[in-house]
């Protein structure tokens, strides 16, 4: 796995920093049969450090981003995040994805499958029907804060495509648009 260590905002990564955090990240090459990239971006603020960790593939992307006191204990915790995505797509990938082309040839076939469906977690407990309203960002917004959720679907009024908004972690929100 070539992986790339950097810090961000005044943020210098020291020489034992990157490499815990190459240490810990080169346990998960045993789940992937190809090399990957994988980036680590450190950040600090005066209350917590920040690691994100991200890992494109062919099929998809995996990204773990861990807010902790500790940058050690910030990068484990990404890293054991990293690792339930890994056990839960592989265990997804062997149950109903294997049509999906080149997305089996991602994963070693040593890695231990029973143990990994024992770990699923991800499940849908729930299934909801929404009917789409036509509305603007505004109205959304107005909607998701009456509603409580961090999340609203709704049909654009002026573009008539469907869209989602959320509410971030730092307070605003953000728009992702269909096509």
């Amino acid at each position: 796995m070539n992986i790339e260590v950097r810090g961000k905002e005044n943020f210098v990564v020291t020489d034992a920093i990157e490499a815990y955090a190459i240490d810990k990240l080169t346990k998960l090459e045993r789940y992937f049969k190809e090399d990957l990239d994988a980036t680590v971006v450190c950040s600090t603020y005066p209350d917590h450090h920040k690691v994100e960790v991200t890992i494109p593939t062919k099929v998809f992307t995996m990204r773990a981003e861990v807010k902790e006191e500790d940058m050690y204990a910030a990068l484990d915790l990404a890293v054991d995040k990293l690792e339930r995505q890994i056990r839960k797509h592989k265990t997804r990938i062997n149950r109903s994805l294997r049509k999906r082309e080149g997305v089996k040839d991602l994963f070693n076939e040593d890695v231990d499958l029973e143990a990994l469906e024992r770990e699923l977690v991800g499940r849908p407990v729930r299934h909801k029907k929404h009917q789409l309203e036509e509305m603007s960002t505004d109205e959304a917004i107005t909607a998701l804060e009456m509603l409580g959720h961090d999340f609203y679907i709704y049909r654009d009024q002026e573009t008539k495509q469907v869209h989602v908004l959320y509410l971030r972690d730092d307070g605003d929100y953000a728009v992702i648009e269909t096509e």
